[in-house]
């Protein structure tokens, strides 16, 4: 292998797959992408939930279909990766000398003359938190839970308490629910919640799943496994009320309780951190204060939505390939990349649910009002796109739902491989499709797009896989 390079990317999920491609495009064609994971895609390839491209694709699409669109754009332009590779030190330098290791090479250096740092952001722990108790089996992060169930196609419980509710708790709370776990609740400590405003709709609300707000566990029960907890109100100080305790019986717990960026590397080189985001420093550029090393994505500030992600890291991969031709020396002032301002997620207490709706059609989740007039006809206003219109005039006569899940796999390498209805099927239909899709054993190989159940539940819509599945070696 050439152990010399243009550029390296460490890091292969959605930002180092767009930085290698933005770079490609200005002329920078000797790049290598390093990535830990088996295959590219990074996060994506367990977040089988739509919601993905809808910017950057004009389409919703599931985490593995969009890793799938960047995946084939970077074996078009043949930028290679060295994949379950663990990169263990970063030096700045004219050039940078990044060492890496794997099973197949051992510990080895690569030298770059820039290098793009990609790894993403990581989940808060339980000891971030300070909750009370022994450490029984079963208490997970939300992503963790995440590729157990939607990668390894397996259960961590059957009845789950989430503690807080950012995007990936309540995304996992309705997979577990799918799943035939049973969730007993969501606590959130602010009086807001974390995640966005449709996934509450489409992910508790259709479930009838509770979100208590102002709450918190203040005690985990069990010392082999987990029993139960203890579930607290709390006041405007986040302090526990007394007297307001609740237990809640179950057996696992999932903690969705914030992101912060993976920057150990970071530190690693030198480069200069950011208090607030907790990223490193960057110039207009997106350099770090460490020479010749860029940042982009998740490991620079958490992001709300993948395609910001893919947008920024284009602009890194960009600057990364304009310093190479360069070299320019002037580093700049330090500038904060713009963080869109997370809107705090409230719903009017005095909501009627019967007329006020939450539109999941995109992130923005727009409160409309659909009122029944004299004639049977609907009056609707909120929406600010015909997106919302449409939603509102089916979710007041024919609500309907696209659902994506998993089916097992034989003969192959991946134990399942993901699904989704190719449209979106009567809401009441969920648990008959979901049903059918758990009692389903498909063979090796599949590829994206193939149908997998005919015509699922008589809805008159199929199911098909969303990602590739290679038969066994």
């Amino acid at each position: 292998m050439n152990k010399k390079r243009d550029l390296v990317i460490i890091g292969g999920g959605p930002a180092g797959m767009a930085a290698a491609l933005a770079a490609y495009e200005k002329g920078i064609h000797d790049i290598l992408i390093l990535e830990r994971d088996s295959e590219l895609g990074g996060i994506l390839n367990q977040c089988i939930h739509t919601g993905f491209g809808l910017h950057t694709f004009k389409e919703e699409l599931t985490g593995p279909e969009y890793a799938g669109r960047y995946i084939d754009m970077i074996n078009e332009k043949g930028i290679p990766s060295l994949l379950r590779t663990m990169v263990t030190d970063i030096k700045s330098g004219d050039p940078c000398v990044v060492t890496a290791m794997n099973k197949d090479m051992g510990l080895f250096q690569i030298e770059a003359q820039a290098v793009v740092l990609a790894m993403g952001c990581r989940e808060r722990s339980r000891g971030a938190m300070n909750i009370p108790g022994y450490r029984p089996a079963g208490i997970y992060s939300a992503g963790t839970a995440q590729r157990y169930v939607n990668i390894e196609g397996r259960m961590p419980g059957k009845e789950v308490v989430i503690l807080g509710s950012g995007d990936i708790g309540l995304i996992m709370a309705r997979r577990m629910t799918l799943q035939g776990a049973k969730v007993k609740l969501v606590a959130e400590i602010m009086p807001y919640s974390g995640g966005l405003r449709r996934n509450i709709v489409q992910c508790l609300d259709d479930y009838h799943i509770p979100l208590k707000l102002s709450h918190t566990v203040t005690c985990i029960h069990g010392k082999d496994r987990v029993e139960g907890v203890t579930v607290s109100k709390v006041d405007e100080a986040l302090n526990p009320i007394p007297g307001s305790e609740e237990y809640v019986s179950c057996d696992t717990i999932l903690l969705s309780c914030g992101l912060i960026p993976e920057n150990e590397l970071t530190l690693e080189a030198g480069a200069r951190m950011d208090d607030v985001t907790q990223g490193p420093v960057v110039n207009e550029h997106l350099e770090t204060t460490q020479r010749g090393i860029f940042a982009c994505g998740n490991v620079l500030h958490v992001h709300d939505l993948v395609d910001n992600v893919s947008k920024e890291a284009a602009k890194a991969g960009e600057f990364a390939a304009e310093y190479i031709h360069n070299k320019y020396s002037s580093w700049g002032e330090a500038v904060r990349p713009p963080i869109p301002e997370k809107t705090k997620c409230t719903l009017p207490e005095d909501r009627d649910m019967e007329s006020q709706l939450i539109c999941i059609g995109c992130p923005m989740g727009c409160l409309i009002t659909a009122k029944k007039k004299e004639d049977g006809s609907l009056d609707i206003t909120g929406n600010t796109c015909p997106k919302g219109e449409a939603y509102a005039r089916s979710e007041m006569t024919a609500p309907v739902r696209m659902v994506t899940s998993f089916v097992y796999l034989q003969g192959g390498k991946d134990k399942v491989v993901p699904v989704k209805t190719a449209g979106e099927i009567p809401k009441e239909k969920i648990a008959a499709c979901m049903e059918e899709v758990r009692n389903t054993i498909v063979k090796a190989p599949v590829k994206t797009g193939d149908i997998l159940i005919a015509n699922v539940a008589d809805t008159g819509i199929d199911v098909i896989a969303t990602g590739n599945a290679d038969k066994g070696v």
